[in-house]
């Protein structure tokens, strides 16, 4: 199974991010979504789940969790936008993978047996950092997290690109 992951849109959504998460059959918004409009944008795409961020303000925010946890795939995966508001230790034989946003940083990486994932910002440029999203494959016995670069100006529709890093984990 292929998931996509996306943070930070600020109410923009760039084709490029599109292209990169076509094919995924699941996406998580991990906060700070902008709009209605992006949700849709991605919905478009496959089923999406996503959760509110600290800027995210209105009706249409409203019916957004603040953190949440989900199954796909029988892997178990726990949502916050902001690392800081993690109110639970995660426990590998509970959460398999942590994802959050928030910090517009991608990072991957492992602790204490559980995976954690920021897919960076897809939205509007930050500082100087990047612009990102990334995905998760899991198959039966692993779960491969990528960071995929956003090229701004190189949108591929139907064709997701190449990752720029890949970890491994099982």
């Amino acid at each position: 199974m292929r998931i996509g992951l996306i943070s930070d849109t600020h109410g923009l959504i760039r084709e490029e991010a599109l292209a990169l998460l076509w094919g995924c059959e699941h996406i998580i918004h991990a906060g700070d979504v902008g709009g209605s409009e992006v949700l849709a944008a991605l919905e478009n795409i496959a089923p999406v789940t996503a959760i509110r961020g600290n800027n995210d303000k209105g009706v249409w925010a409203n019916v957004l969790p603040e953190v949440l946890q989900l199954r796909l795939a029988s892997t178990s995966i726990y949502v916050v936008h902001d690392m800081a508001q993690l109110d639970v230790e995660p426990l590998p034989a509970v959460v398999n993978v942590v994802i959050c946003g928030h910090s517009h940083r991608a990072v991957v990486q492992r602790r204490d047996g559980v995976l954690y994932v920021n897919p960076g910002s897809a939205g509007p440029r930050r500082f100087n950092l990047p612009i990102s999203v990334a995905e998760l494959i899991i198959t039966k016995h692993k779960v491969t997290p990528r960071i995929l670069s956003v090229e701004v100006g190189v949108a591929a529709p139907h064709k997701p690109r190449q990752a720029t890093t890949q970890h491994s984990f099982i």
